[in-house]
């Protein structure tokens, strides 16, 4: 059974860290969270010149996972447990955060000096409750060792799950499915998932139909699907000026109480709260 579109978000723009700018098609008023997920960025696309990129300075988080995916820049991480890398074009960065960590996401030094396309994703995906206080980790997954198929003019990068045969080799806390597709004008795919996963797909080039209802998804909108149906159709039409790019994501609900501030996601206002002061005391670690 193929899902249908249950509703269309449209990203909005906004200023993120030290001020690049970003799409986001949630959280927003109109749409909080997708559970599992709490949010989506589209970093970019923008070209810049010497000097003008920007990045997110030393935060905090705890209680959930960040998901970078770049396209086309370099950017530095770096965070209190000692950990460190460089991203490049179709690199993967999966930051677990769990008991709490202080990072950063930098421009490259070189690229900054010289400026150029900046692109990229970046997803938060919720822990559940048994992890949410767990030791943070890190996975730092390099373009060439993400998963690639090919098949009658579709092409799938699997981050996270299985697409055309290929599975993923990064490890999730919760089964995810994360895969970046492009469609040939043309082109035609269905992707299997789990009934009763919340799947999303979010557009970012081009323009596609989705969903057993065909339903048209352009540039910048995020079709959220129903929760019944074992498969995602997802095509581009024939007469497209340009191939599809899409990312298709979905994951097990967690259906968990949730208390949200900022960089804290836990399941109690009382459990926030003591992610801040902790934070304040200096007890998550900071960037050496």
């Amino acid at each position: 059974m193929s899902r249908t579109v249950l509703r269309l978000a449209h990203a909005i723009r906004t200023l993120e860290g030290a001020g690049f700018e970003v799409r986001r098609p949630f959280p927003t008023r109109s749409l909080e969270h997708v559970d599992p997920f709490l949010l989506l960025d589209e970093m970019g696309p923008a070209e810049l010149g010497p000097g003008e990129a920007r990045g997110a300075p030393d935060h905090p988080h705890r209680g959930f996972e960040t998901v970078t995916y770049l396209l086309a820049g370099r950017m530095v991480h770096r965070d209190s447990q000692g950990n460190s890398g460089i991203l490049g074009p179709g690199d993967v960065q999966w930051m677990t955060a769990g008991d709490g960590v202080v990072h950063s996401e930098m421009p490259e030094a070189a690229f900054a000096a010289r400026g150029g396309r900046m692109h990229g994703f970046q997803l938060w995906v919720n822990l559940p409750r048994r992890d949410k206080r767990m030791k943070p980790r890190y996975q730092d997954v390099p373009s060439a060792r993400i998963p690639t198929a090919e098949a009658d003019g579709v092409r799938a990068r699997v981050i996270a799950g299985e697409a055309i045969g290929e599975k993923a080799v990064i490890d999730t806390r919760t089964p995810i499915l994360y895969v970046h597709y492009t469609l040939e004008p043309g082109a035609r795919t269905v992707q299997p998932v789990t009934v009763g996963w919340a799947v999303f797909a979010y557009v970012f080039g081009g323009e596609g139909q989705v969903g057993a209802d065909a339903r048209v998804v352009r540039d910048g909108q995020m079709a959220v699907f129903t929760d019944e149906g074992d498969e995602v159709a997802v095509a581009c039409p024939a007469g497209a000026r340009e191939p599809l790019q899409a990312l298709l994501i979905g994951g097990l609900p967690l259906r968990e109480p949730m208390a949200r501030y900022g960089p804290f996601v836990m399941n109690t206002e009382a459990e926030v709260r003591e992610a801040i002061e902790d934070y304040r005391a200096g007890r998550l670690g900071r960037i050496d």
